[in-house]
């Protein structure tokens, strides 16, 4: 029953004040919902955008743009595995192979290119 109230408002007011690291009171208040009810669409939207493990990610360090693959789920942030040929080459000192992504901190789920996905028929004869 849930799933029926989250509108395409309420999951980006959610989405945007857990980005923030708000309370599930403040949500319920901006929601105007008793707080009951306010925690279960929390939790359900919590879930729909909860990183899975594979996934290629975008994210700020120190206002620099990077990428990389999560490798293991944390509670609140992932075990990042860094792409550091879409990342700037001076943190690597900082940073070396992976980091601590906290979900708030997520920019962007980044598409990777499968070539099993093309339907290529191969052309050698």
């Amino acid at each position: 029953m849930t799933e029926e109230k989250i509108t395409p408002k309420i999951q980006e007011l959610v989405e945007t004040e857990l980005r923030k690291g708000a309370s599930n009171s403040r949500i319920a208040n901006l929601l105007d919902l008793p707080y009951k009810e306010a925690v279960e669409i929390i939790d359900t939207i919590k879930e729909k955008i909860r990183p899975q493990v594979g996934e290629n990610i975008a994210f700020k360090f120190r206002g620099e743009h990077m990428e990389g693959t999560i490798e293991k789920l944390l509670t609140n942030s992932a075990i990042v595995n860094i792409d550091w040929d879409n990342s700037p080459k001076h943190l690597y000192d900082l940073m070396e192979e992976k980091t601590v992504v906290n979900f708030k901190d997520i920019d962007a789920f980044l598409k990777t290119f499968n070539m099993e996905d093309m339907n290529i028929e191969d052309t050698e004869e």
